[in-house]
């Protein structure tokens, strides 16, 4: 019996059956400006020749799972000859959720994986549930660990317990990769370009040049100096699509301070965006949203614990999600985590490896357990109880 493993993103979609790799691929569909009425589904957005206005359809809203057409479309596609080629007789199926996801949600969940596709048996469960799993395999000797998942709808802070959630500690912040690249491209327009649909380049934009700044004030006076002292300051070079398929940051050498280039190449120059978009992270405040940053929730969902737990969560604090992925991320959670925290606790933050994957390989570990078969909902009970018992089972 062969288990495929799910990691449902809003942005990407972490496929791959237990016993193989993992693919990433973008939970969506596209439309290009040139050829509107063709739909691209998922990785097929490379035969995109002009992702200029790229227009995104996107079966998540807000971090939750709304657009069952959309989705639909895609899993047919991961799930079908091009892709997976699932054989659905001899399936499981485990696939992620998020927190507190509404039942009428889990109920189309249920029914699309059990009478649509008819998986033999399905595991729901929430990504940081994966993660936690991964993390305690690989540290056999720690009981606690808090995970910070921070995706592309918002960043979930939630601590586990010997793989058991604390829902009285778990915190949600409204801000993800979403909310960012929408930022940039809100400043970006303001200041230079308009660049309002061009959601996929801008995108890339922010995952090339920005950084989380480790002194905010410092990084600003630095962004303000004229010429060479401006270290902050980069060219990136936009595509064009026809010779310059992906944009990228001019070499410092080749950069021109003064004055125009010559190549007529297009080019934005940006100096406190690159820091300034990522700080929100650390402070929603700054664009008006009334939250707490990352640092200061991961220390108030810690502070909501019995005393005697708090400090095996500090020294164990996770990172996942792709946001994670900005340089200095990890260095800024420590030392603002450190600056909050009594002296006597430690406090470890880790970086896995590859933070976007991290939650699938915890599920391919979770399908080799002995109580696999304990923990998921076969089709004969699902058609016995319905949806009573996925509700019993599965603890989203």
């Amino acid at each position: 019996m062969a288990t495929l493993v799910l990691d449902n993103g809003a942005y990407t979609a972490k496929i791959g059956y237990s016993h193989a790799h993992v693919s990433v691929i973008p939970n969506c569909q596209f439309r290009s400006k040139t050829a509107r009425l063709k739909t691209f589904t998922a990785n097929q957005l490379d035969e995109i020749k002009d992702p200029s206005g790229l227009f995104y359809i996107l079966p998540f809203q807000k971090g939750y799972l709304v657009n069952w057409d959309v989705q639909r479309q895609v899993w047919d596609y991961l799930f079908g000859k091009e892709m997976y080629q699932v054989d659905f007789v001899d399936t499981n199926i485990i696939i992620t959720e998020p927190y507190f996801n509404f039942s009428s949600i889990q109920e189309s969940m249920n029914e699309i994986l059990f009478e649509e596709y008819q998986f033999q048996a399905v595991l729901r469960v929430n990504a940081g549930a994966l993660s936690a799993h991964r993390y305690f395999r690989d540290n056999p000797s720690e009981l606690c660990c808090i995970i910070v998942d921070s995706g592309y709808s918002f960043t979930h802070i939630v601590p586990y317990c010997r793989s058991k959630k604390k829902k009285e500690a778990i915190i949600r912040i409204n801000v993800g990769g979403k909310l960012l690249t929408n930022h940039l491209k809100e400043i970006i327009s303001y200041r230079q370009l308009h660049v309002m649909d061009e959601t996929h380049v801008i995108n890339q934009v922010k995952e090339d040049v920005c950084y989380v700044s480790q002194d905010f004030y410092k990084d600003m006076e630095i962004a303000k100096l004229k010429g060479e002292e401006n270290t902050v300051m980069v060219d990136y070079v936009l595509p064009d699509f026809s010779t310059i398929k992906k944009g990228f940051c001019k070499p410092r050498e080749e950069m021109v301070l003064s004055g125009k280039y010559k190549t007529g190449e297009q080019i934005l120059r940006l100096t406190n965006e690159r820091f300034a978009v990522p700080e929100i992270l650390f402070h929603p405040s700054d664009i008006g949203i009334q939250e707490m940053g990352i640092p200061e929730a991961i220390v108030d969902s810690i502070q909501n614990l019995p005393e005697e737990m708090q400090p095996h969560f500090f020294k164990n604090i996770v990172l996942t999600g792709g946001n994670t992925l900005f340089p200095g991320f990890r260095d800024r959670v420590y030392s603002e985590v450190r600056c909050l925290t009594p002296t006597d606790y430690d406090v470890s933050v880790v970086l896995p490896e590859n933070p976007i994957t991290y939650s699938w390989e915890g599920g391919k570990l979770i399908s080799e357990n002995d109580d696999f078969e304990d923990m998921v909902v076969t089709r004969e009970d699902y058609e016995e109880h319905g949806h009573n018992i996925c509700e019993e089972k599965f603890d989203i």
